[in-house]
């Protein structure tokens, strides 16, 4: 086991052990000051009920060991000169870097109204957890922040994404016991193997064990050194251990430990860029254990506090119980305040100077502000991957493997400026991304053998069977400016549900603070999706993502559902080039018929929605039914519907209507992509049914479509929770998305015809009688259906 005694001198003299003490205690005195102060910022008063918040909300628990780590990498900052970033783990951990912050001059630099004096400390304490200030997270608002906190298991993949392809990055994570309990943090720690010490910067994971949850004991706290430090070694890191409650002591302790840690990092680095070693090292990494609360209450009423989960959020809960208001002025005052600020409330000069100065501060980092500066990526001709389409209907292509030829070449030509990546769980093959292996290969630092391929250490494409860890990493790649793509099979996105939902706020934070840079967005495709997961079964068929993803605010979030590859590819190279976003896309990976050639679909992505001509019989007139469809099987069920209807009904009158971009349904004043009625109705119109046929559930085309003028006639067929393993067609038989049931649904909906079409629904009805007798059978579907192609007039059908 690695311990610091091992450091052969103290590195601190006494005199910078005060000074840093002292720092130390000016942070916790912020901090307690945050959670407690409604005004009498400096105590220059008795303290009273009117000088504290009414409302007291905050965590104490993790707040001084926060403050105490920080307080030392500003040490090694000003004694290396180094890039460093501070990501805190601790979900409420937001007292503290606020803290920093405001000592070291960044935080009135960014928000001028809380300057460094006695004004702005009491502004910075009365804004904290206060109606119109600020969460009691490391949130947007807070500068040198890459990561809020808020929901704990991310700090550390966030990291490793920062420091990727930032080979002078050190990324300083702070990772709570509380958090080490989640599946994303287990699974984060191998991300060592990934990180490659020539082309990549590096990460120093701090282990802060302080004992508890909110109410309870955590489980690395629990184990032991030894069984500790041989997890932490099976994960490839060299844990250095800290124990101390004694500040003297436990200041020279962690002092020495960052001089090992640091020193380590160099000499890894020096080695692999210096000398060409390619042995993976074991990183270093520290474990520090503190009092949860520390120099806080030792006691509140006769319980133990300090040391305690006691102390986890606010120790003096009820400020109003005898004796808690004394023990709160106590407390403050334990921190000597009047030798940390002057008379107008600013840090002393000896106190301010160990701040390190102007970007080298963690909270002036300008990689934790989109890196610094807007880096555009280079975005090749989308158009000469296009696929040739002499009519629509006639030919067949793997949409997301030409999506996958025209990333290969966006990855070429950023591999100068080591700018983009591409992330995945396991998939990238599965999803027919293949040709990007002809330009770079997976990232892996891990042990290889002979027969492994598209394996290498400098390697860009990112791949774990972690859908958290893709996501973090991704994140952190694009949280410092960078641009990234991540693939997933559809039913398996959910796993990252919330962590979408914490990237989806985080962007409509940072729209509304002024210093924050603008961000590549954050891009998805979903494949494998539900309508093509016939072998998989009933546990890969899930499409309800982008029903979850479009409660976001409608500046933040866009949905693709490209029908066929030219549109796929226009759509790709449109969110390529998109800032503060989250797109998601969905397309089939299957061969499937191709609708439009590129200039048609280049037409139609730029509108999102449009009338497809070709498939219609309706110009010059209204419609007696509109067809529509979003998503590529629901666009080939509702062609071949509309096939069927013109063979055996010519005079019906058809409109198709094809959705791209799924938010031009909602209303043009709720979504900026959104129609106006006007434009809705005249694809739509007033009072003609609608048969809709979508890629996901069907409510959700009724939640985008309520408030337009024919939404009663609108009739959406889409995934009703039907599923098993099938065949694809009967997927759509199942759910009544097919051709034979939009038909049907035809004929149910437009006024008059039940009666002149008996015959017709007769014939509907033993097609898929038919349909069942066969599947069953032979386990395929029929070759009327295997077989079909647009024909644009429709053939007559035996019967009919």
């Amino acid at each position: 086991m690695s311990t610091v005694s091992e450091v052969p001198r103290p590195p601190l003299s006494d005199e910078l052990l005060q000074r840093m003490d002292a720092y130390w205690r000016a942070t916790n005195y912020l901090s307690v000051g945050q959670i407690y102060l409604l005004a009498n910022p400096l105590l220059r008063e008795p303290l009273q009920l009117a000088h504290v918040k009414p409302r007291l909300l905050g965590h104490w628990g993790t707040t001084p060991g926060l403050n105490f780590i920080y307080t030392h990498l500003n040490r090694i900052i000003n004694e290396r000169d180094l890039d460093l970033l501070f990501l805190a783990g601790p979900g409420h951990g937001g007292p503290a870097v606020v803290a920093n912050t405001w000592l070291e001059g960044t935080y009135s630099e960014t928000w001028p109204n809380v300057p460094q004096d006695e004004e702005g400390m009491a502004r910075l304490f009365k804004q904290f957890s206060f109606p119109g200030g600020v969460p009691s997270h490391v949130a947007p608002q807070t500068p040198g922040s890459i990561h809020e906190g808020g929901e704990l298991g991310y700090a550390l993949s966030h990291a490793y994404g920062a420091v990727f392809d930032n080979p002078d990055l050190i990324v300083a994570c702070v990772v709570g016991d509380g958090e080490a309990e989640t599946g994303p943090l287990a699974t984060s720690w191998h991300s060592n193997k990934f990180l490659n010490p020539v082309t990549d910067g590096a990460v120093l994971p701090i282990l802060h064990l302080n004992g508890y949850k909110i109410a309870g004991p955590t489980v690395l706290a629990r184990i032991g050194d030894e069984e500790l430090a041989a997890l932490m070694r099976g994960y490839g890191h060299e844990p250095i251990f800290v124990e101390s409650d004694d500040p003297p002591a436990a200041h020279r302790l962690l002092a020495a430990a960052f001089d090992k840690a640091f020193d380590a990092i160099a000499q890894i680095q020096q080695a692999a860029r210096q000398r060409g070693d390619v042995t993976r090292p074991h990183w270093p990494m520290i474990v520090l254990r503190t009092p949860k609360g520390w120099t806080g209450p030792k006691t509140v009423d006769g319980q133990k506090t300090e040391g305690s989960w006691r102390s986890h959020q606010v120790p003096l809960a009820n400020i109003g119980k005898p004796g808690h208001l004394a023990l709160l002025e106590g407390w403050m005052r334990s921190y000597r305040p009047e030798e940390l600020f002057d008379e107008f409330g600013r840090p002393k000069p000896e106190i301010a100077s160990l701040a390190p100065r102007g970007e080298r501060r963690m909270s002036a980092n300008p990689r934790s502000n989109g890196g610094g500066r807007v880096r555009e990526l280079r975005v090749p001709d989308f158009e000469s991957h296009a696929v040739e389409v002499p009519a629509p209907g006639q030919v067949d292509a793997e949409a997301t493997r030409v999506m996958g030829a025209f990333l290969s070449e966006v990855m070429r030509v950023n591999m100068p400026t080591h700018n983009f990546r591409l992330f995945g769980p396991d998939e990238t093959a599965s999803n027919r991304w293949s040709d990007v292996f002809d330009v770079t290969s997976r990232t892996w630092l891990a042990e290889t053998i002979p027969d492994d391929v598209q394996l290498a250490r400098d390697g860009r494409v990112m791949e774990i069977l972690s859908e958290h860890t893709c996501q973090g990493w991704l994140e952190g790649y694009l949280l410092t400016g960078r641009h990234g793509f991540m693939s997933c099979y559809e039913a398996f996105i959910h796993i990252i549900d919330s962590m979408f939902n914490q990237h989806a706020k985080w962007l409509k934070i940072i729209r509304e603070i002024p210093w924050r840079r603008p961000l590549p967005s954050l891009n998805y495709l979903l494949t494998s999706h539900v309508w093509r997961q016939d072998h998989n079964g009933f546990s890969h068929q899930d499409p309800g993502f982008i029903d979850y993803a479009v409660n976001k605010k409608a500046d933040t979030v866009r949905v693709y559902l490209p029908p066929d590859a030219n549109t796929l590819l226009a759509v790709t190279d449109h969110v390529l080039r998109t800032w503060n976003r989250i797109n998601i896309i969905v397309a089939g990976k299957q061969p499937q018929a191709q609708w439009l050639d590129m200039d048609a679909a280049i037409r139609h992505c730029a509108d999102g929605i449009g009338i497809w001509p070709w498939a219609s019989n309706d110009e010059g007139g209204e419609p007696d039914v509109v067809m529509a469809c979003a998503g590529d099987v629901p666009t080939l069920e509702t062609i071949a519907a509309v096939d069927l209807l013109r063979a055996w009904l010519p005079d019906l009158r058809v409109r198709v209507v094809n959705v791209v971009d799924l938010m031009t349904l909602e209303p043009a004043d709720r979504h900026p992509h959104g129609l106006s009625d006007a434009d809705f109705d005249a694809l739509f119109t007033t009072s003609r049914p609608v048969i809709f046929a979508h890629h996901s559930y069907p409510t959700l085309i009724h939640k985008l479509t309520y408030r337009r003028t024919n939404h009663s006639n609108f009739h959406v067929h889409g995934f009703i929770e039907e599923g098993t393993t099938t065949t694809p067609f009967d997927m759509t038989v199942l759910n009544r998305l097919d051709r034979y049931h939009l038909c049907e649904a035809v004929i149910d909906h437009v006024p008059g015809l039940a009666q002149r079409a008996a015959h017709i629904r007769q014939t509907l009805h033993d097609r898929l009688a038919e349909h069942r007798r066969y599947v069953d059978e032979y386990g395929d579907d029929m070759p009327e259906i295997r077989d079909w192609r647009w024909s644009g007039h429709g053939v007559p059908a035996a019967g009919a």
